[in-house]
């Protein structure tokens, strides 16, 4: 999965808007495979530089969701 195609997914729910669906996102199994890949080959030193880029971008993403889920939280106390 290209992260081009991971921002795509995103900004489809978010442009359908619902606290509850925001709260409830998960990452597909693809997605949380290739971040797992990534992350092994930068703990063993493997990994290349388009691939750190890729690995920067799923992490950038991940607080990007963390973020969005915490609001859709505090929407839903209220």
């Amino acid at each position: 999965m290209q992260i081009s195609e991971a921002f795509g997914d995103i900004a489809q729910t978010i442009a359908m808007l619902n606290p509850q669906q925001i709260v409830d996102m998960k990452a597909s199994k693809e997605m949380s495979d290739r971040v797992e890949e990534l992350v092994l080959k930068k703990k063993q030193s493997l990994i290349n530089i388009d691939e750190s880029i890729e690995l920067e971008r799923f992490l950038t993403l991940n607080l990007f969701i963390s973020l969005a889920k915490a609001r859709a939280r505090m929407i839903l106390q209220q």
